[in-house]
């Protein structure tokens, strides 16, 4: 006697590459993207990161063709979907609301869409139980929305969004509803799920820790354009513009003489960054490149220590009135206090130096 394997659905979405080319879009006056270029390779996450209104959200919603673009194309997959109703392109959300459906068991959410698509009762129930396990809650299955935590909902959103098999997941502000330890934990089961399953992502965020921890590439969007789209680490280490450099994380403004390729930032010689200015100008230098000794003939004084857990953070002043901030370890932090001495020592990594 023989007897047939079971039908089940296992996560299958092959990624997709998606290029977005010259998109413009306006609200009256306002530019809200300004011929932007961003392309994504197949599976590949991307996070849109920048300040209320630069457009990151706008690029999103053309994508998923909740709103249409004034120009520019959009394609999928080798597929234009530049004139495509969003009912049509294919696309999986998740929104900062985690919009599920109060009356419908965490089972029948995550199974809705596929409902919507004619698929058969007993493939929607196999594909939205391997969701929810791929997730972490199919022992949840039978619940109400109401009666999981903000997290648990949201991976309850995260799981009908792949349920779907979506051409493209888009994750618009997915975390910011929820408090910082769960959104920790969060973005790292996204990350994780996103790998396993192999969808091209676009995830668009204010949050700069969160861009850098999940994303393949970063794109640092400013008045509609993409400023630089790069791996964390490079757009972090090698900022492209001043605007990136000082939205990213910290940097200290040190004045610094230019001279060909290098520059000299308070006597130290360090590499300068492609695209920096010429002559005299500022060093935009991170604060792990500078280091605080005590020194009783220091040219800095210490202003504060703060205790970050596993760093300590030291401000000093130099006589000319110029704020350094330094990244110690704590072992480096301990013996230093307000109002000491301090020598400065600079790290010869890169640099990028802007206009004064």
């Amino acid at each position: 006697m023989t007897t047939s394997a079971p039908e089940t659905s296992t996560p299958t979405a092959a990624g997709v590459a998606v290029q977005m080319t010259g998109l413009q879009r306006s609200y009256g006056d306002v530019r809200a993207l300004d011929g932007l270029d961003l392309h994504m390779e197949p599976g590949e996450m991307v996070v849109l990161l920048g300040p209320s209104g630069c457009g990151k959200t706008t690029v999103l919603r053309i994508l998923a063709g909740l709103e249409r673009q004034d120009a520019g194309t959009i394609s999928v997959g080798g597929r234009d979907l530049s004139n495509v109703p969003a009912n049509k392109r294919d696309m999986g959300m998740v929104f900062q609301a985690y919009s599920l459906f109060p009356h419908l068991t965490v089972m029948e959410n995550v199974a809705f869409g596929l409902k919507l698509r004619g698929v058969s009762r007993k493939k929607r129930r196999n594909r939205a139980g391997d969701m929810l396990d791929l997730v972490g809650l199919g022992e949840h299955k039978k619940r109400y929305a109401n009666q999981l935590s903000g997290g648990q909902q949201q991976r309850v959103a995260l799981a009908r969004a792949l349920a779907i098999e979506p051409a493209v997941l888009l994750l618009d502000e997915p975390l910011s509803a929820l408090d910082a330890k769960v959104r920790v934990q969060l973005r790292d089961e996204i990350r994780r799920v996103q790998i396993d399953v192999g969808t091209t992502t676009l995830f668009v965020t204010h949050d700069q820790e969160e861009a850098l921890a999940v994303a393949d590439r970063v794109g640092v969007m400013n008045a509609g354009r993409l400023e630089q789209l790069a791996p964390p680490t490079e757009l972090y280490a090698a900022p492209s513009s001043r605007f990136v450099a000082e939205f990213v994380g910290l940097s200290n403004r040190i004045p610094a003489t230019v001279d060909g390729r290098t520059a000299d930032v308070l006597g130290t010689s360090v590499p300068v960054l492609e695209g920096s200015a010429t002559g005299s100008g500022l060093a935009l230098v991170r604060p792990e490149s500078v280091t605080f000794t005590a020194d009783n003939e220091g040219p800095a004084t210490i202003d504060a220590i703060a205790f970050l857990g596993p760093v300590s953070r030291a401000t000093a002043r130099l006589a000319d009135g110029t704020v350094l901030v330094a990244q110690l370890a704590n072992s480096q932090a301990e013996g230093l206090n307000a109002g000491d001495r301090v020598r400065v020592e600079i790290a010869p990594s890169a640099v990028l130096v802007v206009a004064d």
